[in-house]
C-alpha cells in the first residue's frame, strides 16, 4: 500500500518486491515416507471445521482451545490464509488417501528477519503416535529452512504437552523460555514453553543424519 504516489522507479521496486515475496511464498507439494503435505484447498473447508469443532476434551486442551468455532468461521480463516504472502499451511495426508487429516504450517513469516512461527494440527487421537506429527514437522521445517531460506521457527507448547515437547526436541527445537500462567484450564493455571530451531541447527543436525 502506498501512502502517497512516488516515482515509477520507486513503485518498480515495491512491485518488485511483492512479485519476489509471491514467487519465494509459493507452496509446492510436499512429499514425505509416511504422509505427503499439499496446500489447503476450498474442499478442505468442511474437514478443518470438523478437525476443531469435534475435537475431543484433550484436543481441546492440548491447544488451550476455548473459542466456538462455526463453518462460516472456517471458511473467513481460509479465506485468509489461502493467498497470504506471510503464511504457509499445508495439509497432511496419508501417502494412500489424498484427504485432510491435519495441517501443518509456518505463520507469520517476517522476511527481513527471516523468521515464522510453527504451527500443527492432527485431526483426532487416531492419528496420534504413527510418526505422522513427526513427519509433517520434519517436512514444513526442511521447506522453511531450504525453500524459504528462513533463520529462526518458533514455537509455543503447554508445559503439560509431554508428548508434543519430546517430538520438539527430538526434530531439533530447544527450550528458550517460560511464559508464566498463561492458560486457565479447569481452575488451574499452566506455562506455556517457548522453543526455537535456528537454521545452522537445522542444516548442523539434518546434514549429518543423511549422511549417516
Amino acid at each position: 500500500m502506498f501512502l502517497i504516489k512516488q516515482i515509477d522507479v520507486s513503485i518498480d521496486k515495491k512491485q518488485t518486491t511483492k512479485q519476489t515475496i509471491k514467487q519465494t511464498i509459493s507452496k509446492p507439494k510436499i512429499s514425505g515416507t509416511l504422509i505427503n503435505l499439499r496446500p489447503i484447498v476450498k474442499a478442505d473447508i468442511q474437514a478443518m471445521f470438523d478437525a476443531v469443532s469435534n475435537a475431543d476434551e484433550e484436543g481441546r486442551k492440548l491447544t488451550g482451545s476455548k473459542r466456538i468455532f462455526t463453518i462460516e468461521g472456517t471458511k473467513n480463516f481460509f479465506a485468509r490464509i489461502v493467498d497470504s504472502n506471510d503464511r504457509v499451511d499445508y495439509a497432511i495426508t496419508l501417502k494412500e488417501n489424498p484427504e485432510y487429516i491435519g495441517e501443518v504450517g509456518l505463520n507469520n513469516i517476517n522476511f527481513e528477519e527471516r523468521s515464522a512461527d510453527f504451527r500443527i494440527v492432527l485431526d483426532g487421537q487416531q492419528y496420534y503416535n504413527k510418526g505422522y506429527g513427526s513427519e509433517a514437522a520434519t517436512l514444513i521445517l526442511k521447506h522453511g529452512f531450504e525453500a524459504l531460506k528462513l533463520h529462526r521457527v518458533e514455537l509455543e507448547v503447554y508445559d503439560f504437552n509431554a508428548r508434543a515437547l519430546h517430538v520438539y526436541e527430538k526434530i531439533g527445537f530447544l527450550k528458550e523460555g517460560i511464559r508464566r500462567d498463561v492458560l486457565l484450564w479447569d481452575g488451574k493455571y499452566h506455562n506455556a514453553i517457548t522453543m526455537s530451531i535456528l537454521e545452522d541447527e537445522w542444516f548442523s543436525k539434518y546434514s549429518i543424519e543423511s549422511t549417516n
